[in-house]
């Protein structure tokens, strides 16, 4: 049987990052086998599913570099791939089961059903129905039927047990009478959940199910209805439950969860994957942790999946994102910032050739500082927003402008560099020597006073690395003027000057 996997996510909310490693175990599975990867929506809660959230979860997964080979966006031999869409066909295998007396009719109000379920947890029981409609005789059925009462298709469960052999956990069964003839179709027709994945699964012809542990209780009902339609179930993987740091299930509380919430923070999408293909999973490769999309589908195979589960660190997620930001050539990285810095007001929409080039300049120089893409406007603030008057009010640079000396070498940095003609970077060294000599100083009793009349802050950005920007921006149209090092270093000393007035 040729290997198909599905990722069946329901369209009423964002995908988050379970949701996204089962789609990407299920994408890895399929790549390294060959195989098929079906996208399916189940959308059966009528009430919560927005189709706004299934062009988002499309937009994410595509984003994400996870491409499907039949869904409902580029439909396949199997639709249509919507379970709003399938509803006749449920009614059929429903309709079939009862014909073969395997399904049944119930009648039991909703209210009775509640009760019993009280009572049963009450006495510290698993919840079941009691099969009080199991035996009603097809007349009885038929009248109340006709009479109008609602009623629900419920399977008729077999004695004994059921289980399977998973992927992961291996041998997995419980008792049947744990589990009770539960609902096929609803009083309104609808499909039940186990009912619609089995029926869609089978017809699509799903070779392996991968999705979370919390299924496993469902993998059993479903095995129980692939037996009454005479079907041998696929193949089963569960994957533990990813947990936050103080060993909860994760959740928002743990903060960031969503992908939508990740993506506009600023990780790549290939850092993403590397990091939830590692919760849960393990390489080839005895220390090897970065990881390239091509290269996970290769290596992956459910026999390095872990049972126990995964804990998020956000930590490490930051890690690996930045050392795939590390892997980008400048042009890439510049594109990636560029929105960001075009939201804070400090660059145009469109970039011509001279400001793009700059801007890989500048984007490689605050490379090092980055865990997320987010984080490069506040990096680059320096360049744009330096304000003297402001700037130096702060503690830390008062404090370096307070020692003995400090203003003597941004008095002379101010001469020296008043003598250069274009600035370049070796007029800047020179200058700094000269500074050195006159003044005596050195280490950081020179460069931190130096750095602070070039940037208003203690700490930043190499010099060497921000002398050649701040000098090629001073000349580019921006929406704000950046301030080349001669017209830093003077207006810090003239801010001086003011405050002494």
């Amino acid at each position: 049987m040729p290997v198909r996997l599905r990722f069946a996510p329901s369209p009423t909310g964002h995908l988050h990052l379970g949701n996204v490693r089962t789609a990407l175990y299920n994408w890895l599975y399929a790549r390294n086998k060959g195989g098929v990867f079906v996208l399916r929506i189940e959308d059966t809660d009528a009430e919560r599913s927005q189709r706004r959230y299934e062009n988002q979860l499309l937009n994410d997964l595509r984003w994400l570099g996870l491409d499907w080979d039949e869904g409902p966006d580029v439909n396949g031999p199997h639709g249509p791939y919507r379970q709003s869409d399938r509803s006749s066909l449920y009614r059929h295998f429903a309709e079939r089961l009862l014909a073969e007396g395997k399904a049944y009719r119930c009648f039991c109000p909703p209210a009775l059903l509640e009760e019993d379920r009280r009572q049963q947890m009450a006495a510290g029981q698993q919840p079941h129905y009691l099969g009080r409609c199991r035996d009603l005789s097809p007349g009885t059925v038929s009248r109340r039927l006709q009479a109008g009462e609602a009623s629900t298709v419920r399977l008729r469960v077999r004695k004994g047990d059921v289980g399977f052999e998973d992927e992961v956990f291996g041998p997995i069964s419980v008792d049947c009478s744990t589990i009770g003839d539960f609902i096929l179709l609803r009083s309104d027709g609808s499909a039940q959940y186990n009912f619609a994945v089995v029926v869609d699964d089978t017809q699509m012809r799903i070779s392996h199910v991968v999705r979370g542990e919390g299924h496993i209780s469902n993998t059993h009902r479903q095995i129980l209805i692939y037996e009454s339609l005479g079907l041998d179930p696929p193949h089963f993987a569960h994957l533990s439950t990813i947990l936050g740091k103080d060993g909860s299930k994760l959740s928002k509380r743990h903060g960031a969860t969503s992908l939508d919430a990740f993506r506009s923070q600023g990780y790549l999408p290939q850092a993403l994957l590397n990091y939830l293909a590692l919760l849960g999973w393990s390489g080839l490769e005895e220390g090897k942790e970065i990881f390239q999309p091509a290269e996970l589908v290769q290596a992956f195979s459910f026999q390095r999946v872990n049972r126990s589960p995964a804990t998020f660190d956000l930590d490490k997620l930051n890690w690996i994102n930045r050392s795939h930001l590390k892997l980008l050539e400048p042009d890439r990285l510049a594109q990636l910032i560029h929105p960001y810095l075009r939201e804070a007001g400090w660059l145009p929409s469109h970039l011509d050739q001279a400001t793009g080039e700059w801007l890989a300049q500048l984007a490689g120089a605050i490379l090092k500082y980055l865990d997320r893409l987010d984080q490069s406007a506040e990096q680059c603030r320096v360049i744009f927003d330096f304000v003297p008057g402001r700037d130096l009010q702060q503690q830390e640079v008062a404090q370096i402008l307070a020692e003995e000396g400090a203003w003597e070498v941004i008095g002379n940095l101010g001469k020296e560099l008043a003598a250069s003609g274009e600035l370049q970077l070796e007029d800047y060294k020179q200058a700094i020597q000269a500074v050195k000599k006159t003044s005596g100083k050195k280490g950081k009793h020179l460069f931190h006073p130096i750095r602070v009349a070039l940037t208003g802050r203690a700490s930043g950005l190499e010099l060497d690395k921000l002398v050649p920007i701040l000098e090629a921006g001073k000349g580019l149209d921006l929406p704000v003027s950046v301030l080349g090092v001669r017209e830093r270093v003077r207006a810090v000393l003239e801010t001086k000057e003011t405050g002494n007035r």
